[in-house]
């Protein structure tokens, strides 16, 4: 299956698409010539990987009955000094609240949207170091 997009320039660095219907523009900081009218296209990957394994991990603790408070996931990335600048490495963080939480469950999901499902972090793994961690009911 193919997919593509379009991203067109609109003035200076900043730059609009459509995605899944939704208008996205993206920019660069001022002190290099953009205006800040949308996120940096790197922290973009963040993004994407979040989504892409919180969708999945929410999706398989729904079929296993583990019931949520809240969930939340950040990812830590480092990124290189020389040019071009990546990331080359991200650690997931998964934040889970509620009461009883099944660590063996919250596992498995995790464990499986990293290593089957996730396709963001499938092609990531390729070209970084990868780790992960799970926190329950964490104190933030």
């Amino acid at each position: 299956m193919k997919t593509s997009l379009n991203l067109n320039w609109l003035e200076e660095m900043a730059f609009e698409s459509e995605v899944n219907g939704h208008k996205m523009i993206l920019d660069a900081d001022e002190s290099v010539g953009g205006m800040d009218k949308g996120p940096r296209p790197k922290p973009m990957m963040l993004l994407a990987l979040a989504g892409c394994t919180g969708m999945d991990v929410v999706s398989l603790l729904k079929k296993m009955r583990v019931e949520l408070d809240n969930f939340s996931i950040e990812v830590e990335a480092n990124l290189t000094e020389e040019h071009p600048k990546q990331y080359d490495e991200m650690k997931v963080i998964y934040k889970f609240w509620g009461k009883d939480l099944p660590m063996e469950k919250l596992k498995k999901a995790v464990d499986l949207s990293y290593e089957r499902y996730c396709g963001v972090s499938a092609v990531y793994k390729k070209a970084l170091k990868m780790s992960n961690e799970i926190q329950v009911n964490p104190d933030k």
